[in-house]
């Protein structure tokens, strides 16, 4: 697959896509050719556009949608055609699903009760998957009566009841507000460090994905653009699309003068000259945009160790809680902007400053040419 990885032996891989097509005739595509193997006991996330294929990859997951073409397969096997009901997959929903007319202790018993567990023995056990997801006190409550932190909390007990060996989640905290999401963060990671099982989820926003999990796989345009941790996704970007969707980064577009791997000269079309680490580009001649993060801009820097060294114009500087975003403006008009952590000592100008800004040449990254 594109940006992806080198993968392990296999030894440890549970899951597989392999060429997995989707298609709904007029309406287009939703897959288009996706390679992911996803390894036991790992939080993985998908990440990327409404509409990229994600939610898709999800139902054919859980077996509430079947391959154009291709295959999944699991420990070896596939399960394209395996209906849900005899995947031991727990899956929880944006929406959460919850039966109205039952109790969270009754919502909770329900899958177990469908597997003819008895009454008590399915009681007990929701009672407990409750109280590890601190709803003990709520378990004679109906959803109504439930807020919305509450009901995603007894959606998530009503899949751990069960054990299921993967747990399915598509964008379960989209509805919640931002403070409440944080804190179901918490309670999703601590569940998952607790019980070992292997989660794929799926979710737009890239911090959401940073938290939780082990491996990130962007997704675009029913493809995987790039896998690896958040970590490595994020300082290390393989394509444009990957280094905009994990986070700001001042794209700046140009054509390289020189190549002598791992570096390049690049000119962008305001005329600056760049040194840069080629990571996407072809050679001498080829069009590329680079991408440098924020907090990667240094100022005032020192020449022996920053290449990359210029005139900028300070527009404006917008608090920010824990840092300051600064909006500059070079000589060539080329607009940046950089981050400075409000921990640190006053900079020494303001809104106005004509100053010196600078990049090394290792956190800029020469990705594939504008499209």
């Amino acid at each position: 697959m594109e940006g992806d990885e080198p993968q392990d032996d296999g030894s440890d891989c549970l899951l597989s896509f392999a060429d997995v097509c989707k298609d709904y005739g007029e309406d287009g595509s939703a897959l288009r050719g996706m390679n992911l193997d996803i390894h036991a006991g790992e939080f993985l996330t998908l990440l990327g556009p409404s509409g990229g294929g994600k939610s898709t990859a999800l139902m054919m997951l859980a077996g509430f949608d079947t391959p154009t073409s291709g295959d999944i397969l699991y420990k070896g096997q596939s399960i394209a055609n395996t209906p849900a009901h005899r995947r031991n997959f727990g899956v929880v929903f944006q929406t959460r699903a919850l039966f109205p007319h039952l109790t969270a202790l009754q919502n909770v018993a329900y899958p177990l009760r469908m597997r003819g567990v008895p009454r008590a023995e399915a009681t007990k056990r929701a009672r407990e998957a409750l109280a590890r997801v601190h709803l003990a006190p709520l378990v004679g409550k109906r959803p109504a009566r439930l807020a919305a932190g509450e009901q995603q909390r007894v959606a998530l007990a009503r899949i751990m009841v069960f054990e299921p060996d993967v747990i399915i989640m598509d964008e379960p905290l989209a509805s919640l507000d931002m403070d409440l999401a944080i804190r179901m963060e918490e309670e999703i990671r601590q569940i998952h460090e607790n019980l070992g099982n292997t989660v794929v989820y799926a979710t737009q926003d890239h911090t959401e994905a940073i938290a939780l999990s082990d491996r990130i796989a962007i997704i675009n345009a029913g493809a995987v653009q790039q896998t690896g941790t958040p970590e490595a996704l994020y300082e290390e970007p393989q394509n444009a699309y990957t280094a905009r969707f994990m986070g700001e980064t001042n794209m700046l577009q140009g054509t390289v003068t020189s190549y002598d791997e791992p570096s390049c000269q690049v000119t962008l079309d305001t005329g600056e000259e760049v040194t840069a680490t080629a990571i996407n580009v072809s050679g001498a001649g080829a069009r590329t945009r680079l991408s440098v993060r924020p907090e990667r801009l240094i100022f005032n820097p020192d020449e022996m160790q920053v290449p990359n060294r210029y005139k900028a114009k300070v527009l404006s500087m917008d608090f920010r809680g824990d840092h300051t975003v600064v909006h500059l403006r070079l000589a060539s008009e080329t607009l940046l902007e950089a981050k400075i952590p409000n921990a640190q000592a006053e900079n020494g100008f303001g809104t106005e400053s004509v100053i010196e800004i600078g990049w090394r040449s290792e956190h800029c990254r020469a990705l594939d040419p504008p499209t």
